[in-house]
């Protein structure tokens, strides 16, 4: 069944099933002492700079874990938006593997800033009091917005001053990079991001994520946190091997700029209809808007789609990689008809 409810919904681009298929051949060794694992790696430091060190897990919520593991202890804070994917999606999976206070703080687009972050960071060197240490941002946020570079660096140069480090969750950082027009190292490394979680599932691969640790100090302990929270792949080369056409010829680029633009065909057409009003800024491949409830009803009925507000009759739809021209084209239809 074709839908927008969420680019987790979307195939495995023929590119990587090839290599999977490709590195199903034969024997190789296992817990990434293979030739795919160190092919990636190598990619991944060509895109991100030799400082960076990649390990490869499963998933989403376990890189987030493993990060933030790395970073912190247990008398730590982690600050994040109230949106977070840590602290709404992730079933507390953070605090509970960290130990950890998470501190939600409201953002009405889904991204921190500076001035909501500074009013947290006290209590330093009070026993009585959790220590900030962390803060955790989605590239794009929760709510289909993108950080700008300016906007990661000035975070970043605020938690650095008081001895704490970036997270950014990269679950969409190809999106980003497509809207912002450039490169991941641009957008990470270079604008102060000190450990990264890495994903392709939503942009053409079939699962797994890197955690791109660019600080020696967090480095050390990843691979500790990466098996203690079942995150270590025997069959390493099954995760890794994704990274290799993923990477090539900027596969990664053209899939979220394909994405993207989908996404901007689809607003371009929900803007015609004054029912409807964007709740979000159109800026990557998710759109929030809100429409009549009784249409919302009978759209649901011809796509699956998520509400994000049912109360407000506010939904989602997202666009991927394999989004075709069809595709919207057979939505606009739909809502032609109940609009």
């Amino acid at each position: 069944m074709r839908s927008f409810a969420s680019d987790n919904n979307s195939g495995v681009h023929p590119l990587i099933m090839d290599a999977l298929m490709k590195a199903n051949e034969g024997h190789a060794v296992g817990y990434g002492d293979d030739n795919w694992t160190a092919a990636a790696v190598g990619m991944l430091k060509e895109a991100f700079g030799e400082e960076a060190s990649p390990f490869f897990v499963f998933n989403g919520t376990g890189a987030n874990s493993v990060v933030l593991q790395a970073a912190t202890r247990s008398f730590h804070s982690i600050i994040c938006a109230r949106t977070a994917h840590i602290y709404v999606d992730e079933c507390g999976a953070a605090a509970r593997m960290t130990g950890c206070t998470v501190i939600a703080i409201p953002a009405e687009d889904g991204k921190l800033s500076p001035e909501q972050i500074r009013p947290h960071l006290h209590g330093f060197g009070v026993c009585h009091h959790a220590q900030p240490k962390a803060a955790y941002i989605s590239q794009v946020s929760e709510l289909g917005t993108v950080y700008t570079i300016d906007e990661v660096r000035a975070i970043a140069d605020l938690l650095h001053a008081h001895g704490m480090y970036l997270h950014m969750d990269g679950a969409r950082l190809a999106n980003a990079c497509a809207y912002l027009n450039c490169t991941m190292k641009d957008l990470t490394a270079d604008a102060g991001v000190d450990v990264l979680s890495f994903g392709g599932t939503k942009n053409g691969m079939m699962m797994g994520e890197a955690v791109i640790s660019f600080r020696p100090e967090i480095t050390e302990n990843i691979c500790y946190f990466r098996k203690q929270s079942a995150q270590l792949a025997s069959k390493m080369r099954y995760l890794s091997a994704q990274f290799v056409p993923y990477l090539e010829n900027d596969l990664w680029l053209d899939n979220a700029a394909k994405a993207n633009r989908q996404a901007a065909r689809l607003a371009a057409i929900l803007r015609q209809y004054p029912q409807i009003r964007f709740t979000q800024k159109a800026e990557s491949n998710q759109l929030f808007f809100t429409m009549p409830a009784e249409a919302a009803k009978k759209l649901s009925e011809k796509y699956f789609f998520y509400y994000w507000n049912e109360e407000a009759s506010e939904v989602r739809l997202v666009t991927s990689w394999d989004t075709t021209d069809e595709d919207i084209l057979l939505l606009e239809q739909a809502l032609k008809e109940i609009l």
